[in-house]
């Protein structure tokens, strides 16, 4: 039975990648375990395997004095029907380091697969959290990754970004996003060869998920336009990205290293007059049209929030007459002071 096992167990090193002495080592501390256990032992313990002859011995640790008196350090305690209790244990511990080797490989698989989109099925769903299958594993999509309004039903297919992969005593946990910017950025990737293909970059994506979505684009080539090529023709591109956000509204702006020119387009649909900045601060005063100014600004301030996220400036919006009007004030002052 013993040379049984190390063939076996040199076949589960070549078949699983477990390595040999890990095998060996969680064998003997179970095997220990074992004869404790069925022959009510309560001295120390050890087992020794030897791999060329396959014979596995129990061996009492003496204690120091006891030692002393017997001249060695430890006594051979192996039992006659120990090959019984040593079988059954070793296929316990060669089923348990099978799983956790599987365990660890789809963690090592799925690890790698941060930042990746995928498709599952809806398992389950409830006020807390959403199961996901995605084939090898079920993952998790928690209720603070799910976009407010949308609805996930039973059997349903849905596209999720893999935002986290935990590692547990059951297996990997893997953690799935549906307001992750990054699942934009995939989505668009999808749709859009020119992203696939490197010629056009996503700069920059600011995201309220279930509201609204500003991504700025550029173009390495001069006759590919990049919000053309992300809208498609007739919007059928970024009516697919739309469709599968169920109706979250997508910005695409032109990304531009001039950071005035910058600013006015992430705040489109909005015209902008004037852009003032301040390097130092990173903070920029916008002057708009007076008709303007709620559209620039957006509803409870939406359009403004996502332009400063997307930019990363600091925006304060004012219509044109309030820029005139603290113009003058300014003015006034001054002529005051001399």
């Amino acid at each position: 039975m013993n040379k049984e096992l190390i063939t076996a167990l040199k076949e589960l090193e070549r078949e699983k990648g477990i390595d040999l002495d890990v095998l060996i080592e969680g064998l003997k501390v179970a095997l220990v375990y074992a004869y404790k256990k069925n022959y009510k032992a309560n001295f120390n313990a050890r087992v020794d395997f030897d791999l060329n002859s396959g014979e596995i011995k129990v061996l009492k640790i003496l204690e120091e004095g006891e030692a002393e008196k017997e001249g060695v350090s430890e006594v051979d305690v192996t039992p006659e029907n120990f090959g019984r209790v040593a079988a059954q244990t070793a296929k316990q511990v060669i089923t348990q380091k099978i799983k956790e080797a599987e365990r660890e490989v789809m963690y090592n698989e799925y690890k790698e697969r941060v930042g990746e989109l995928v498709i599952g099925i809806i398992q389950q769903h409830d006020a807390r959290w959403t199961l996901v299958d995605l084939g090898k594993v079920e993952a998790l999509l928690p209720s603070n990754e799910q976009v407010p309004g949308e609805r996930y039903r039973h059997g349903e297919r849905i596209k999720c970004y893999i935002s986290e992969v935990k590692k547990t005593t059951k297996g990997p946990q893997v953690i799935v996003s549906r307001t992750h910017s990054g699942l934009i950025k995939k989505l668009f990737e999808l749709e859009v060869p020119e992203i696939y293909e490197g010629i056009v970059t996503i700069k920059s994506i600011a995201r309220e998920a279930g509201h609204r979505t500003k991504i700025a684009v550029s173009s390495s080539e001069r006759n590919v336009d990049p919000v053309g090529a992300c809208v498609g023709p007739k919007g059928s591109r970024v009516r697919m990205v739309v469709d599968e956000l169920a109706g979250e509204k997508v910005d695409i702006v032109q990304y531009s290293d001039d950071v005035v020119v910058y600013i006015k387009n992430s705040l489109s649909p909005a015209k902008v007059i004037k852009v003032l900045t301040d390097e130092d601060t990173k903070f920029a005063l916008v002057v708009v049209p007076n008709e303007q100014l709620s559209l620039a600004i957006g509803r409870d301030g939406q359009n403004a929030r996502l332009a400063a996220k997307l930019t990363y400036w600091k925006i304060d919006i004012k219509s044109e007459s309030q820029y005139e009007e603290e113009l003058n004030a300014a003015r006034n002052e001054r002529k005051n002071i001399r």
